[in-house]
């Protein structure tokens, strides 16, 4: 089997707490079924040829998982407030694109813990849950926080990372390392110990504007893994254009293959062959 496409992130779902999350690499107009691949060879090429994600138009290089240098530097959803949301700026009248921004960004939002090597916090749309958390490898993730606002999670996740970070430590996450923590416990201690600041956000966007999610039983995830690797050797496309190898498993957005692994959503819009034993 030899197919051609411009990749996209892979396609994960899970059908429940106790199912084995299901893998598909979308290649252009291809769904390849990783889960049905798993323990077979497999070949990864880039042949050269980077299509932005939004445009559709070729570009030498690649930013922002996939865009090209112009809709990097003029689309909202590739402005530093999407990392950092509390640095909302529509207000300031200087939102690249307003309309864009009040669709998706004045939306509610969760906030959330998530467990995998460590803990960390985050946030996502409700229509997100649990592909956020699948995209992250997570082994389990529980909503603590339903806001009105983008900006809104983003300073209530600015104000609970002094304790709990925002990133998820990969290379650990991939080896197999994973935290036993009760997440409804640690939510409620959170919210205790950042009583203040959360008290200020209420006073300042109003009543429900900010809830805590009241449901304590968390999500659990499983991935499909053979065997993790010992040692995380990450293989970038620009540098290594050919990755071969048996495929060992999948787990976030990452390929565990016995020569190394890669993060296919780093590699969006790039023209890729696929082949398989």
């Amino acid at each position: 089997m030899t197919l051609q496409g411009h990749a996209r992130k892979l396609d994960i779902t899970a059908a429940d707490n106790h199912s084995v999350a299901e893998y598909r690499l979308p290649l252009g107009e291809h769904s390849i079924d990783l889960n049905a691949l798993l323990g077979q060879r497999i070949r990864l090429r880039h042949l050269g040829e980077i299509c932005c994600v939004s445009c559709g138009k070729r570009t030498n290089k690649s930013f922002s998982q996939g865009h090209c240098w112009y809709c990097f530097t003029h689309l909202a959803r590739c402005d530093r407030c999407m990392m950092a949301p509390e640095q909302c700026h529509y207000f300031q009248g200087t939102c690249r694109e307003p309309e864009w921004g009040e669709r998706h960004c004045f939306a509610p939002h969760i906030v959330y813990l998530a467990a995998s090597a460590s803990l960390k916090v985050g946030i996502t749309k409700p229509s997100q849950m649990p592909v956020r958390w699948l995209d992250q490898g997570a082994s389990q993730a529980l909503p603590i926080f339903t806001v009105a606002s983008r900006q809104q999670s983003g300073m209530i996740e600015d104000l609970l990372r002094s304790a709990v970070s925002d990133r998820t430590p990969w290379q650990r996450m991939l080896k197999g390392e994973q935290l036993d923590v009760d997440l409804a416990a640690t939510a409620i201690q959170l919210r205790e110990r950042f009583r203040d600041g959360l008290q200020a956000l209420h006073e300042r966007f109003g009543e429900g504007a900010i809830t805590p999610y009241h449901d304590t039983q968390a999500w659990h995830f499983h991935y499909p893994v053979l065997a993790a690797p010992t040692k995380v050797k990450s293989i970038d496309l620009e540098r290594t254009p050919l990755l071969e190898g048996t495929l060992l498993g999948m787990k976030g957005q990452y390929l565990i293959l016995d020569s190394g692994v890669i993060n296919v959503r780093r590699f969006q819009g790039y023209l890729l062959e696929f082949d398989a034993a």
